[in-house]
């Protein structure tokens, strides 16, 4: 099955993607080289959005599991998710490419509030735009936010960036000889529980008809690749 192509397209980074090799936090340095790739993209002539996690500042399941009130440890997960926007918006603004952040929780005086027609219009000005904050809500996690602000911004695909360079049967750091998939349906991602993004995620982008693409970010130069159909990646998809 070929890669199709795309022109829109939401970009989804894990917070721990911009640690670096730090143990926690923001390495500038790591930053930077995302951003590079992400104006690499825009270069190409694709346009932009993004979502990134926090899990490099604050996770809030793991502050559930440490017995804080999950709403709560959610609600300080969506902060560190704006913190990590605004590092990316200035990362990419110091390369020249206009950038906006609109985040689920209003704050004004940071950034702007989600509003799809003016999310689009700057896409429309080749403005790129990152959301912060998930879907505004607890229990939710940043993967559904990437999946519902990708159908608000009716993009063609989200371009997941991991650490791993596609989706595998299970965890190919722990499992050597783990099956990794080129191309598998959404159908399948659900049954066999095969943790590309959570099921509400990938349930919303089914339904929409939003493929997922699964690929390694920390490989240099390749979400440039993977956009232009070279790049090692899965496609989730209805048709697989």
């Amino acid at each position: 099955m070929s890669r199709p192509s795309f022109k829109r397209i939401l970009l989804k980074l894990s917070g721990e993607v911009l640690m670096g090799d730090q143990p926690f936090g923001i390495n500038p340095e790591t930053v930077a080289r995302m951003a590079l790739e992400v104006k690499a993209a825009k270069d190409a002539g694709f346009e932009l959005c993004l979502v990134i996690g926090g899990g490099n500042i604050f996770r809030g399941m793991a502050g559930a599991a440490k017995g804080m009130d999950r709403a709560q440890a959610d609600y300080m997960g969506m902060l560190a998710t704006v913190m990590n926007a605004l590092a990316m918006q200035n990362a990419l603004e110091q390369l020249g490419v206009d950038t906006r952040v609109q985040s689920a929780i209003q704050m004004d005086q940071v950034c702007e509030p989600v509003i799809r027609r003016r999310a689009e219009r700057h896409i429309e000005k080749g403005r790129v735009v990152i959301f912060a904050a998930g879907v505004g809500s607890p229990y939710f996690t940043t993967d559904s936010g990437a999946a519902l602000r990708a159908a608000e911004m009716k993009c063609d695909a989200l371009f997941k960036g991991t650490s791993v360079d596609g989706v595998y049967d299970a965890d190919p750091k722990l499992v050597p000889d783990a099956k990794r998939y080129d191309n598998v349906g959404f159908d399948t991602v659900l049954s066999d529980n095969l943790k590309v993004m959570d099921a509400s995620a990938v349930a919303l982008c089914r339904d929409n008809n939003i493929p997922i693409v699964v690929f390694s970010i920390r490989e240099e130069g390749n979400l440039a690749r993977v956009l232009a159909g070279e790049g090692t990646a899965t496609i989730v998809t209805n048709q697989a």
